[in-house]
């Protein structure tokens, strides 16, 4: 069972004047309030998201510099190498930084580390080969900023270095347990989260910090500011795929990005969207990071990321089809054994009774390591709790953690640095690597010094506010549109109601996993409500408060029961009628 909030953020705000003001509606007021979304620049900015909040790049501390170095390099016909991540951030970070450069007429390549032999990031390894090929400049996406010893080894070879990043900056603890921030020499360091740089925003993804460079770099290079516009299609694509918050300037790229990419001129993406079968819908952000990121990501989990490079590159509408195919191929191959991982995980759990622990630790030595994440993710949705899912590499035991509000993975697992190899991450997330010997002594210890109670590991669910189910309309649903699009930092309003009378259910779909029930309103009209979550638990609580013979009636001739339930509106299109429907989120 869930616990259900409601927020009430920023009460003492006068939401009125805010609707009055910016002429929307007082539930979009009240909504806004709850993200936090209090200042007047800020609001008209998330309301009208529009190219002119972007913010100036020049602000970037070494953008314009990383800039000039670039544009003498393009002059002296010196061959630079961008060097991204295997992830869909850092394939899609690659795309506008080497597409962007040729555009300028440089001598450019890219390269990207494998991801089982290389490992996260640039390493001396690439350094050497790349040298030895004749590169003059590295250029870093998506990566670099913790890579204090490669760009040493660089610069000791003479090479010039840019590093564009945007993951957290890296530290060492001194004797008193004080944090040192680090930086390598590279000849520039663009990344909004450094300590003394006063960009504005500090939340982009690897893409949008290669976006900025790029908007400086064409206007020194004379190219028009229209052509940098063109770019936001593939930044919204990363910041959707990198979980970065949908706010501010993220905002821009991403409600912008999707009406380009609904036009999309680009060969490969035309060619993924089809191969998904997704060519005739329209493309919303549920597509980017659950359909089409997967698709791009599979590559550089089972095969090489370049293939997603090559893929938005293509000129050629029958390579772009087979490297999309490839790529969708895959994905499906990638799904399956994430599939028998998650098995394998919950099977370890069970076996080894571990099930009431605070913080799972999973090792299943045979899982790919390309997908211990995904696999960590879902156990964690599953049980609650943070979740590491260990397997054995090449030399070493590799993981990869997926926390929950309130537990900072990162910090928790820098207080067992002792007992890992490497490690690194953000409070939701850390990747790690230690000794097989270790793994135990690690569960243990994480579970030890572990504040998290009982009620702090319960599923929770938010409600924005309570919402009569008869104010629900169609000038309500086009008011709400225009807080889309949803994610990470604007989550999708839920509403909740209490002692909603549902007359009958029916569970729908090939799998047997959709619950759709049928709403007597209070004004007398009928409702349709769907539900994609347990129903199971729908059950028991229909059984718990009533009995099992009144469940039986309500799935065959229909009953009378109440429960309250969470949920947002929504228009359920299908044959070309249009009715209002709700999405249910969770009964009580």
């Amino acid at each position: 069972m869930k616990k259900w909030f409601i927020r009430n953020k920023n009460r003492n705000i006068n939401y009125k004047e805010i609707s009055k003001n910016f002429s929307i509606s007082e539930i979009v007021s009240k909504l806004l309030l709850n993200r936090d979304i209090i200042d007047y620049n800020d609001i008209e900015s998330f309301i009208n998201p529009v190219y002119k909040n972007l913010h100036n790049p020049a602000e970037l501390k070494d953008a314009k510099k990383a800039a000039d170095i670039i544009k003498k390099k393009i002059e002296d016909n010196k061959k630079i190498m961008i060097v991204g991540d295997y992830d869909v951030d850092g394939v899609i970070s690659i795309y506008i930084l080497y597409s962007s450069l040729k555009k300028c007429g440089a001598d450019v390549e890219y390269e990207i580390p494998d991801r089982i032999k290389d490992g996260y990031g640039i390493n001396t390894e690439i350094i050497d080969r790349v040298y030895k090929a004749g590169v003059d400049t590295i250029i870093t996406c998506d990566n670099g900023i913790a890579a204090i010893e490669a760009v040493k080894y660089g610069k000791q070879l003479g090479m010039t270095v840019i590093v564009t990043d945007h993951h957290d900056i890296p530290f060492i603890e001194n004797e008193n347990g004080d944090r040192e921030f680090i930086s390598s020499e590279a000849d520039a360091i663009i990344n909004p989260k450094q300590k003394n740089c006063k960009y504005k925003f500090k939340s982009l993804c690897g893409a949008g910090v290669a976006f900025k460079l790029i908007e400086i770099l064409y206007k020194k290079m004379g190219i028009d500011k229209s052509e940098v516009y063109k770019l936001i299609e593939y930044v919204a694509i990363a910041s959707v795929c990198d979980v970065v918050d949908l706010v501010d300037e993220n905002r821009v790229f991403v409600k912008n990005g999707l009406k380009i990419l609904n036009q999309t001129s680009n060969l490969g993406l035309k060619e993924l969207i089809k191969a998904a079968g997704i060519e005739n819908k329209v493309i919303t952000v549920y597509h980017l990071g659950f359909i089409i990121g997967p698709m791009i990501n599979a590559s550089g989990r089972l095969d090489n990321a370049k293939k997603g490079v090559e893929l938005l590159l293509s000129d050629n509408q029958a390579d772009a089809a087979i490297l999309a195919k490839e790529l969708h191929d895959l994905n499906n191959q990638r799904r399956d054994i994430t599939q028998e991982g998650v098995e394998r995980a919950t099977q370890y759990i069970e076996k080894n009774n571990i099930e009431h622990d605070k913080v799972l630790v999973v090792y299943i030595p045979e899982v790919h390591e390309s997908i211990v994440g995904i696999v960590a993710g879902r156990i964690r949705e599953s049980y609650n709790v943070p979740t590491i899912v260990l397997t054995k590499a090449k030399e070493i035991i590799k993981g990869s953690g997926r926390s929950i509000e309130g537990y900072n993975m990162f910090e928790e697992l820098n207080k067992c640095k002792e007992l890992l190899g490497k490690f690194g991450g953000h409070p939701m997330a850390a990747g790690l690597s230690l000794e097989e010997k270790n793994i135990e002594l690690l569960r243990k210890k994480l579970n030890d010094i572990t504040t998290l109670t009982d009620d702090d590991v319960v599923p929770k669910i938010y409600l924005d506010m309570q919402l009569p189910l008869e104010k629900i309309s169609y000038d309500l649903i086009k008011d709400l549109s225009v807080l889309d699009p949803f994610g990470k930092g604007n989550s999708k309003p839920i509403f909740g109601e209490k002692q909603v009378t549902i007359l009958k259910a029916s569970i729908l779909g090939q799998n047997k996993n959709v619950l759709r029930i049928n709403i007597l309103m209070k004004n007398g009209i009928y409702i349709n409500g769907i539900y994609f979550g347990d129903i199971q638990e729908f059950e028991k609580i229909v059984i718990d408060k009533y009995s099992s013979e009144e469940l039986s009636k309500l799935y065959n001739r229909g009953s009378r029961v109440n429960l309250d339930i969470a949920f947002y509106p929504d228009i359920n299109e299908y044959n070309g009628m249009a009715n209002l429907q709700i999405i249910v989120e969770n009964f009580r």
